[in-house]
């Protein structure tokens, strides 16, 4: 009696790259899935099973791994659900042979085979895997092909003045059906001349965002084709800066550094257009002369972070008597936008900071010529800031810091220290104090609440020792202030402690039995 076949368990993979046609009633999705059915009932005698679950992605391209159809199937050969896979053509399942690579190992780990239906081999063989390589190379050659035919296309019909899609440009609408030839939004229009002039009045971009942002004027909105709003937001200055240099504005297209005459209608004239440029190239010549001072003066440029990670670049301002000052400011605040949290330092004084950390950094690694130089990167903390010094003998920097410094992190050759600082609101203004030189600051509930917890502690033998828990709560959480590091309730009671440590923080934490990890958790 002849041996019953092992059952193997076929999914069927279509793929078509566009959305044409996909909503008639058999299109290709179904064309692929027909033939592939056939195949499969073909070779039922070998034991071939064909699974119910439909695997097909309509408009997506095969030279990306991102469609969904292509997803579920790889999750389900993963979880062992499928033992052949059976597609039309091999470049239905991808026309990439990288993806393909990643595509067969994943089949191979999980042991299943891959069949095409008008290419009658199969990957459990050698030979069957030269074709299919040999075969998608082929496929990855006329995807690259019709990449360079299209992208010839473009460049032509550019050099005739023609608008070749994506987001049409403030001023414009997109092209009527049948055209390449922008139309004109009145509204708009009159917004980028207006643009245009008030850049020449302010003289600044920084000056004309501020204004634009006044008057409650935004960017461009539009629809995408999946109905998703898009655009209508404040401009930032990188968005002015690319609509005052568009050549669009005087009906021209630009394709590359390539500029031709546009079939649509210019918006602002040549006069406006070539005195903006000037103005434009003015200031860049000035903002380059003056770029290597700027660095000089300002040595933690590319350096120094805020608390949200972002970089804090160097600027200045003048006061009423020309005197000029120079501070490091969040890029956020920069561009312009702002942060519903009022504590954030966003801005400091850039002479004093630079101090501080010079005069640190000096004391840590004083072989280095320039000290500020051997920061790698200042980061702003919640206690101060954070150093990174790179290329040092560790053991050396730290024997050299202060009782209030400490290292947060090391390796061989790296650490990271931490240097207390104060950076309190004065008047509106963020003032920085090294806490070096700490100043003495009791804290009378704190302090209070640390003789609260010893007042509920008896001695026996010398040793604290206490006859019941406490009933309230809170009396349970004070109790524990008893038990710290004799040297961290000396440094409370003489106002010692690291600033943000209060009564209410210690409550709401977890304080460690063992002293040397509470040193570490409230910041000694």
């Amino acid at each position: 009696m002849a041996e019953k076949a092992k059952q193997l368990r076929c999914a069927i993979y279509t793929r078509k790259s566009s959305e044409e046609g996909l909503d008639q009633s058999f299109n290709s999705l179904d064309a692929q899935r027909a033939a592939s059915e056939a195949y499969v009932l073909s070779q039922a005698s070998e034991g071939w099973l064909l699974l119910p679950d439909h695997y097909d992605d309509g408009g997506f391209s095969g030279g990306t791994m991102e469609r969904p159809g292509l997803k579920t199937l790889l999750a389900d050969i993963e979880l062992g659900k499928v033992d052949v896979v059976v597609v039309y053509k091999i470049d239905r399942l991808t026309r990439s042979l990288a993806d393909f690579a990643r595509i067969v190992e994943i089949f191979e780990g999980a042991d299943c085979s891959f069949v095409s239906v008008t290419q009658s081999f199969n990957t459990t063989g050698s030979m069957g895997k030269l074709i299919l390589n040999v075969l998608l190379s082929f496929a990855q050659f006329e995807r690259e092909v019709t990449g360079e035919r299209i992208r010839d296309k473009i460049a032509a019909s550019k050099k005739r003045g023609m608008w070749m899609g994506g987001i049409p440009p403030l001023g414009y609408d997109i092209p009527a059906e049948g055209s390449r030839k922008l139309q004109i939004n009145p509204a708009e229009a009159r917004l980028v001349r207006q643009i245009f002039e008030r850049y020449l009045a302010l003289g600044s971009v920084h000056a004309l965002q501020r204004e634009l942002t006044r008057q409650g004027k935004v960017s461009k909105s539009w629809t995408t084709r999946k109905g998703k709003a898009m655009g209508g937001l404040p401009y930032n200055r990188g968005a002015l800066f690319h609509l005052l240099r568009n050549h669009i504005y005087l009906g021209k297209i630009v394709h590359k550094d390539e500029v031709y005459e546009g079939e649509h209608d210019a918006i602002v004239d040549e006069v406006l257009f070539e005195q903006v440029q000037r103005h434009l190239n003015g200031n860049a010549r000035r903002h380059r002369a003056t770029s290597n001072k700027r660095m000089v003066k300002a040595p933690l440029t590319g350096k120094l972070f805020d608390a949200a990670g972002e970089p804090m670049s160097p600027t200045f301002s003048r006061g009423k008597a020309g005197r000029s000052y120079r501070y490091y400011v969040s890029a956020s605040l920069q561009q312009g936008s702002s942060k519903t949290d009022d504590d954030a330092v966003r801005r400091l004084p850039a002479p004093a900071l630079e101090q501080v950390v010079g005069e640190a950094c000096a004391r840590w690694v004083p072989e280095h010529k320039q000290p500020v130089a051997a920061a790698n990167s200042v980061r702003i903390a919640e206690q101060g800031l954070l150093i990174e010094l790179r290329d040092v003998t560790v053991a050396q920097v730290a024997a050299r810091l202060s009782d209030e410094e400490r290292l947060v992190h090391s390796t061989r050759r790296e650490c990271t220290i931490l240097l207390p600082l104060a950076l309190p609101i004065r008047g509106g203004r963020r003032r920085i104090e090294p806490t070096g030189k700490h100043v003495a600051r009791p804290d009378p509930v704190l302090i209070a609440a640390l003789r609260k917890a010893h007042s509920m502690l008896e001695l026996e033998r010398g040793s604290p020792t206490i006859a019941a828990a406490p009933v309230s709560q809170y009396d349970r959480k004070v109790l524990r202030l008893a038990f710290l590091a004799s040297d961290i309730q000396r440094a409370i009671l003489e106002g010692k402690q690291p600033r943000g440590l209060t009564l209410e923080r210690l409550k709401k934490m977890t304080i460690p039995l063992s002293w040397s990890k509470q040193h570490e958790a409230l910041g000694f």
